[in-house]
Formats: structure tokens, C-alpha cells, sequence
């Protein structure tokens, strides 16, 4: 999630400020030497963020193993797991953000999602070590 840049203006001492939509408002008493002070200056553009991902092709991730005893008692569930994806798409550090209710379908989860690769996230155009969400499903059919 980007964060919006916060812009801010200097003021002689003593000048009442009050933030509108266009800019900064002063005071009625305010000088012309006060308003010169205050223009607003241009904001910094903001920032592009690309976060990582499963779908391209090439990546060849395999669905997580539906562990055996887990089909036999019916248990069915999402897991999300939040993992931690490097500059080069591979995964650093890996939790279960959302259990599905089932430790087993947690684990095969987890360990499935660690042995993927990934598209790196990219902040502005650079590849970035970024915090990711796979959500994934496990349903009988």
C-alpha cells in the first residue's frame, strides 16, 4: 500500500494557517512577504507499487500437495499465507497469515507457497524485497 506524500509550507511567525484543498490559507493579517513564504510547493510524484506475483507462466509453481488423511476426513478450507518475496523472487520468510481451520491443509500451504518463485514486487520500477498474501483453496470436488 502507497502512501499519499504529505506536502508542507513554512510560515513567518505569528501567521494564522489553515490547510485547504488548494493549498495553505493564511490568516487575514497576513503580508504580501507572508504569502511569498507560504506558496505551495510542488508535490513529488507519487509512488508506483507493483506488488509481486504467482501468474506468470514461466513460473511453473505446483498446487499445494492435498495431504491424504485431510481428503479422507472431508476438511476443506482458505489458508492465506503472508510471505516474504526477495528482490528476485524468492521467498525469504513465510507465516500463516489466515488459518483454514486444518493444521494439515496450513502446513501443505506453507510449504508449497516457500517452494514457489515469484514476479518480485517493484516500488517506482526497481524490484523490491515486499510482504505478499497467497491465498490458498483446498475444496473436495
Amino acid at each position: 500500500m502507497a502512501l499519499a506524500p504529505i506536502a508542507t509550507a513554512t510560515t513567518m511567525p505569528g501567521a494564522a494557517e489553515k490547510a485547504s484543498a488548494t493549498g495553505v490559507t493564511l490568516g487575514a493579517h497576513a503580508d504580501a512577504a507572508a504569502l511569498a513564504l507560504t506558496a505551495p510547493s510542488a508535490s513529488p510524484a507519487p509512488t508506483t507499487v507493483v506488488l509481486p506475483s504467482t501468474n506468470a507462466d514461466y513460473l511453473n509453481n505446483p498446487a499445494p500437495v492435498y495431504p491424504a488423511i485431510s481428503r479422507r476426513l472431508g476438511e476443506e478450507g482458505k489458508v492465506v499465507i503472508r510471505v516474504l518475496i526477495d528482490k528476485d523472487g524468492k521467498p525469504q520468510q513465510g507465516h500463516i497469515g489466515q488459518s483454514s481451520g486444518h493444521h494439515r491443509l496450513d502446513q501443505a500451504a506453507l510449504r508449497a507457497v516457500m517452494a514457489w518463485r515469484y514476479v518480485p514486487g517493484r516500488r517506482d520500477g526497481t524490484a523490491q524485497d515486499m510482504w505478499f498474501d497467497v491465498p490458498i483453496h483446498f475444496a473436495l470436488q
